[in-house]
């Protein structure tokens, strides 16, 4: 039987805006901070259509810092998925690392647990998927798990090497088949 092929997408700085708050780029704190890029919902059905699933992994340190409680960002999570949803974009998954890089975890990028979770939870087939993110955390834990990796240039992460380097979710059609 054939596994699945999955699209794994950082969620802040990828599938929704981040917030510059003071001068720093920062994560929605709550639902009504949450935007989408425009192109977001364009390259999640397109992965659809080509019989991707598609899987979301964030880290979310916050709720170990105690700065948010772990419901606000599964709300958050919630409403992501329900603006991609409204835009006929589906969404198989979710994985949010609640930790900070002191707890030591094996699910917090740059370590691959969330996405060998999925994987696993998913029957995924990690050599024929890739990982769409936009800092060096989620090229390495694409990389670790046996990903393609894609960096999705940003003002912010110049120099970030990754399988593919694209500016727009939109160049996505050229990456996968």
């Amino acid at each position: 039987m054939q596994k699945n092929k999955a699209i794994f997408f950082d969620r802040d700085g990828v599938v929704n805006k981040e917030l510059i708050v003071n001068g720093i780029i920062d994560s929605p704190s709550s639902v009504e901070e949450v935007r989408l890029y425009e192109d977001a919902a364009e390259a999640i059905r397109y992965s659809n259509k080509r019989g991707y699933l598609v899987i979301i992994a964030t880290n979310q340190p916050r709720i170990a810092r105690g700065s948010m409680i772990k419901t606000v960002a599964q709300e958050i999570n919630d409403r992501v998925i329900s603006l991609l949803k409204k835009e006929g974009a589906a969404v198989d998954g979710v994985y949010m690392c609640p930790h900070d890089d002191a707890d030591n975890c094996k699910c917090r990028k740059p370590r691959p647990g969330m996405i060998l979770q999925a994987s696993k939870e998913h029957d995924i087939d990690l050599s024929g998927s890739y990982f769409v993110g936009d800092r060096e955390k989620d090229v390495v834990a694409g990389k670790t798990a046996g990903c393609r990796t894609v960096i999705l240039q940003r003002r912010y992460n110049a120099g970030i090497r990754a399988d593919f380097m694209i500016r727009s979710l939109k160049e996505l059609k050229g990456i996968i088949a």
